[in-house]
């Protein structure tokens, strides 16, 4: 059987509404503020509401995979490990295509209301409907943008496809085959999901359960960029996003403390794990294409 990374049809997307990136970091620095201004004369907005093309916030990815393939029966480990990240990395790039669609048009409205435009009734109903769905608390302009620029950026693929593989044992664990969760997310309503058998006494979590592996791919991106846990992961990822315009698995593994009780321990056994598979989710990239025996 063979599987098929699907065709990256964000990226021309993106091309359209592509304008030079900017982080607010909330201090007063007039040169960025200028650089801002300056950039946002470059850009032509759009004038009437119905030539607006907003980006949809929610909305299912473009597949609904509810099968997961039996991969202990892949007996070569490297072949394990292409069907596996061959198996995720179309939801994880689609994903990640969304949400930098997303930054690009953040930064629009951003660089706007910089130089004295008005939001349009659309836009600005699309930013409530973005600071809603990133759990932005501030009620301020100024405030929400800043915290959006932290939360609405990419977590990068090879971070995401080793956590899954670690968490799920390379989709081999019971809530991976059952729940379709490839990240040991919890859920804390009767019946959400999967009890653990090692849950302690007293304890009312559940190991959450999903529709489709890219509603778990979804959920885990958006945990990441929302939750009060990884507030340092994010200011991480911004300051490497001001220092060269990139993001890099090593910088947001190192935000991951509070992901897992082990600590220090559990951010080593992701790095390594990602210098070690590196070269298989790169060949994997270039391919697109993986033949898998089941």
């Amino acid at each position: 059987m063979k599987w098929m990374i699907r065709s990256l049809t964000a990226i021309a997307v993106a091309a359209a509404l592509a304008v030079p990136f900017v982080q607010q970091s909330g201090s007063d620095d007039v040169a960025k503020v200028k650089q801002v201004k300056d950039n946002a004369r470059q850009v032509s907005w759009r004038g009437g509401r119905d030539q607006l093309r907003l980006p949809v916030i929610e909305q299912p990815l473009s597949q609904s995979t509810q099968y997961v393939p039996d991969f202990a029966d892949i007996y070569d480990i490297n072949e394990r490990k292409k069907a596996f990240f061959a198996y995720l990395l179309p939801a994880i790039e689609e994903m990640n295509d969304r949400v930098m669609i997303q930054r690009e048009e953040l930064y629009r409205l951003q660089a706007k209301r910089l130089v004295g435009g008005k939001l349009l009734a659309a836009e600005q109903d699309w930013l409530n409907e973005l600071v809603q769905y990133y759990r932005v608390d501030e009620e301020q302009p100024e405030e929400q943008f800043a915290v959006l620029m932290r939360r609405v950026d990419i977590v990068p693929s090879t971070l995401v496809l080793i956590q899954a593989a670690n968490e799920s044992g390379w989709g081999t664990s019971r809530f991976a085959r059952d729940g379709l969760n490839f990240f040991g997310q919890w859920c804390w309503t009767e019946g959400c999901g999967i009890v653990p058998a090692s849950r302690p006494a007293g304890q009312s979590y559940e190991v959450r359960s999903f529709a489709s592996m890219e509603e778990s791919v979804e959920a885990f991106i958006r945990n990441l960029n929302t939750h009060f846990a990884y507030k340092e992961l994010r200011e991480m990822r911004l300051q490497e996003r001001e220092d060269d315009d990139t993001v890099s698995s090593g910088t947001m593994t190192a935000g991951l403390m509070s992901y897992s009780e082990r600590g220090q321990d559990y951010i080593d056994e992701l790095n390594q794990m990602i210098r070690i598979n590196r070269p298989i989710i790169d060949e994997v990239r270039e391919t697109y294409v993986v033949d898998i025996s089941l």
